[in-house]
């Protein structure tokens, strides 16, 4: 009887064995952000923000507001931003070039030149 027993616990692990496990889940990937909407910084650190129409920029120590506004998305890859610098008290237009959805070129109507980096 032990013989039969020991038999049957050895065919039963195996079986056990040879029985598959389920693949392993695979982990959803992040969609990727469309346009322009979100956070960016500067090579200074200054924060800027794009929400449904809306622009601000803020300074990274003290979060004080520097400048905001409002975008239109011209095409899939270019925006024009209209704001108002609170710390110059001056009004001006930015064109802005979304180059990858990480990188974004921008032209003041003054000629100068930054780009922003997609923030998180």
């Amino acid at each position: 009887m032990k013989l039969k027993l020991g038999f049957a616990l050895i065919a039963a692990a195996s079986l056990s064995a040879c029985v598959s496990s389920p693949p392993p889940r695979q982990m959803a990937a992040a969609p990727q952000r469309q346009g322009v909407e979100g956070s960016w910084v500067d090579p200074n650190g200054i924060v800027s923000t794009f929400q449904a129409g809306t622009f601000n920029t803020r300074a990274s120590d003290s979060n004080a507001l520097l400048a905001s506004g409002t975008y239109t998305t011209l095409s899939p890859t270019l925006v024009e931003i209209n704001m108002t610098s609170l710390v110059r008290k001056t009004q001006s237009r930015v064109n802005c070039a979304l180059v990858s959805q990480s990188q974004l070129n921008c032209t003041q109507d003054s000629g100068a030149q930054f780009s922003l980096s997609r923030r998180g």
